[in-house]
């Protein structure tokens, strides 16, 4: 991937994780805005893969997502005490940083994230195509 191409699916990450936290829960922390902008970057690495089906996406990106959430659940609550969340109330939680509801609320999330890598890597693909190839009119 491209720098730029990084750097456009950090930002849609980190604007798109925080709109739908704000929605859904009125609020965000500082550091859910960088993890969104770190899992869609991620996200769409994997699902430039060819051999990446829908299903294998979302439960790579099931999983990657509950291994970073719970690495900065660990880091923002249990280390720093910002309470950023807490899924202690929560069936089948771990250390109340993560919980297999939210871990199948990711899977279902990693379907439109899924379309939004796919545009976003099919966009740059082509940018770069239409750079690599002159235009019949640009030849000598």
């Amino acid at each position: 991937m491209k720098l730029s191409q990084l750097i456009f699916s950090f930002l849609m990450g980190y604007f798109s994780y925080s709109l739908i936290e704000i929605l859904l829960r009125g609020y965000t922390h500082w550091t859910m805005c960088l993890t969104g902008g770190a899992v869609l970057t991620l996200l769409c690495a994997v699902n430039s893969r060819p051999a990446m089906t829908l299903i294998r996406s979302c439960l790579a990106g099931s999983l990657l997502i509950t291994a970073i959430e719970f690495t900065v659940g660990f880091f923002d609550n249990i280390i720093m005490h910002w309470n950023v969340w807490d899924y202690s109330d929560m069936p089948l939680n771990f250390l109340g940083q993560v919980c297999v509801p939210f871990s199948c609320f990711w899977f279902l999330l990693c379907i439109p994230a899924r379309g939004l890598c796919m545009a976003m890597n099919s966009r740059f693909a082509g940018m770069m195509y239409k750079k690599a190839v002159p235009i019949a009119s640009e030849q000598p």
